[in-house]
């Protein structure tokens, strides 16, 4: 980078500082250009467009922030399918992105534009191909049928007849470690594939995933009955990231591989995660960032524990930004990054030795 060129970071906060600014020039600029789009939405679509164009500048500054251009394009493919399936033309899209790029080359200084004109660039190149949608589960996965009846007891509301199920599963010899992997965790990336397709609503979404962290406690005898190695996991998730299942999943596949663990939930302060890595003498902490604009919030939690505890305790990551990006964990700092949680206790066996503690 030479002198004058700016910085990442520099234009990231460029384009979070003047969001709303910015949001407001793309609506003027598309509703000029296209008038029938004020006879088409009226000023509610107006309201939305603005709205819109801020999600794209946030998913922007941070796709920047995290030298990953590919967190940029993957959003726009997300929201071409959510858009989509909401009755929005693609060219809607396509044409509110184009606008974005002239904004940014108008409004910002000519090298923070060239930089996130780049960004853009990658997102409005995966609008020339075909929209594409999360993948659903076929018929050959393990626990397919299981997996259904469950989602489908969860989406009529009744959580009772989903608990039985799966109680009646493991007492039939089905193993925890399946259920979360196979039926807990293939169901919700389905009912996020539902949501974006517009299958079902926001509230839909919460009941099911509020309804599974209850029936994961119910497994709670089956899980906390191992023995112990010795080894102690920290999990948590970043300040803002709500979806904080799928650490919670991870936590509980350590204890049942023995680990000592301690699930701290959302939000916990840097300060108060470093005190209870050093309180419980922890030899991996466990971060999870649902969405893109989490990864700098795990960036900097990552950065606060090796500022106090130098390499002491490993860091893993994981989340749907860290697979969209597989190179994405080193450029945080993390020790290494998984998938799901029967990689994570793969990797975290291989970064503290295998067996129990020394």
């Amino acid at each position: 980078m030479s002198a004058s060129e700016p910085s990442l970071q520099e234009v990231s906060g460029a384009l979070d500082a003047r969001r709303g600014e910015l949001a407001a020039a793309v609506t003027e600029r598309q509703f000029a250009a296209r008038p029938e789009l004020a006879e088409r939405y009226g000023e509610r679509g107006r309201h939305h467009c603005h709205k819109d164009a801020e999600y794209h500048l946030s998913y922007l500054a941070d796709a920047v922030a995290s030298a990953s251009p590919a967190l940029f394009a993957d959003y726009v493919g997300w929201a071409q399918v959510m858009l989509a399936a909401r009755g929005i033309p693609a060219g809607d899209l396509e044409n509110n992105l184009e606008i974005l790029r002239e904004t940014l080359r108008r409004e910002l200084p000519a090298g923070q534009a060239g930089i996130a004109g780049e960004y853009v660039e990658a997102g409005l190149r995966v609008l020339s191909g075909p929209a594409r949608p999360g993948e659903e589960a076929g018929p050959a996965d393990p626990l397919y049928d299981l997996s259904q009846r469950y989602m489908r007891a969860l989406l009529d509301g009744q959580r009772h007849v989903a608990s039985q199920l799966i109680q009646r599963s493991v007492e039939e010899g089905v193993s925890v470690r399946d259920v979360y992997l196979y039926v807990f965790q293939r169901t919700q990336h389905e009912i996020g594939r539902l949501w974006q397709t517009n299958q079902v609503s926001v509230a839909q979404e919460h009941y099911c995933t509020a309804a599974t962290q209850l029936i994961m406690s119910q497994l709670y005898p089956y899980i906390f009955n191992t023995g112990k190695n010795g080894r102690v996991l920290v999990a948590t998730c970043v300040s803002g990231d709500l979806h904080e299942i799928g650490v919670r999943m991870v936590s509980d596949f350590f204890e049942m591989e023995g680990w000592d663990t301690f699930y701290l939930g959302a939000s916990t302060p840097a300060p108060d995660l470093v005190r209870e890595l050093v309180a419980r003498s922890a030899d991996v902490l466990a971060v999870s960032a649902t969405m893109s604009f989490h990864v700098r919030a795990v960036a900097d939690l990552i950065a606060a524990v090796r500022s106090r505890l130098g390499d002491r305790v490993k860091v893993l990551v994981g989340g749907y930004p860290f697979n969209v990006d597989p190179d994405l964990w080193r450029r945080i700092g993390a020790d290494g990054c998984a998938r799901d949680a029967g990689e994570a206790i793969e990797l975290a066996s291989g970064l503290v030795g295998e067996g129990p503690r020394p």
